[in-house]
């Protein structure tokens, strides 16, 4: 999928939620027409995941969401309710993704069986950005085991960038109990990520 920046047009939902009924009975165009429509908020997601990562991570905002458009093309038989549902399934990919690249990072800064070198100035930021983006994931997952409305919460308005109201539609709850959620998830995740560090 080659796309270039954003453009301004909103897409309209009922469209959209066309597409993804579309792409859910098998549709491969549905899908190709979909991203095109959806590319703009796709894009401003993956900026606002990428803008919280180190520089020195080797995506762009446009290589993140053609990793998650590859990704994302595969789910055939996925019951999409609406464009908000297919945003927080997007933004849980590009999740995922920035999550298994600080895996490896991680991994080659542990060594990976090799023999241990001394880390330098510029690789520390890197390594403990990678090491923040795990913990982050790690909280997640934890907080999911408590209380799985809450990730969900996190996922949609911290990685996917979607509004108190979009999240209220794709979770299916009042924008009310989105914004205490996101409150609480946020003093949550600040306390256990404190407790790690």
């Amino acid at each position: 999928m080659e796309s270039s920046a954003p453009n301004g047009r909103q897409p309209d939902p009922e469209e959209l939620t066309q597409l993804l009924e579309a792409h859910r009975d098998g549709d491969a165009n549905a899908f190709e027409r979909l991203i095109e429509l959806v590319y703009p908020q796709l894009y401003r997601s993956a900026r606002q995941q990428l803008a919280k990562q180190s520089s020195e991570t080797s995506l762009d905002a446009t290589s993140l969401v053609n990793e998650a458009y590859l990704r994302l093309v595969r789910e055939t038989g996925v019951d999409w309710s609406d464009r908000s549902h297919f945003y927080a399934v997007s933004a849980l990919t590009m999740r995922r993704i920035l999550v298994d690249q600080a895996r490896r990072r991680w991994a080659q800064k542990r060594g990976s069986g090799q023999r241990p070198v001394t880390l330098e100035a510029d690789q520390l930021s890197m390594h403990s950005q990678a090491e923040l983006i795990l913990a982050v994931d790690e909280a997640v997952h934890e907080l999911e085991a408590f209380n799985e409305r809450l990730a969900r919460v996190v996922e949609c308005r911290y990685f996917a960038g979607l509004t108190s109201e979009e999240t209220a539609s794709a979770l299916k709850i009042s924008v009310r109990t989105v914004e205490r959620d996101w409150l609480r998830a946020r003093a949550w995740l600040a306390d256990k990520l404190e407790e790690t560090s």
